[in-house]
């Protein structure tokens, strides 16, 4: 009998983050740079032009997947 074992591959659906904040018109190493120096979502959102609540999203896509979304297993 022959088992299959479930595929981990390398990679998810899930945008990076460098996608997401270049859709909305956020420079991604500027984000990276206001979180890195304990800038709060307000004054990013000021800085950015945006709302808080977007900054809030990009900041906790950041603390959940990284900088890119990859994952996997071999």
């Amino acid at each position: 009998m022959e088992e299959y074992i479930r595929s981990r591959v390398p990679w998810s659906t899930e945008p990076s983050l460098k996608f997401k904040s270049t859709e909305v018109g956020v420079d991604h190493d500027d984000l990276i740079e206001g979180i890195k120096q304990g800038k709060n979502d307000a004054e990013m959102a000021e800085e950015f032009d945006v709302t808080e609540q977007l900054i809030s999203h990009l900041r906790d896509h950041f603390m959940r997947h990284g900088l890119g979304s990859i994952m996997g297993q071999d």
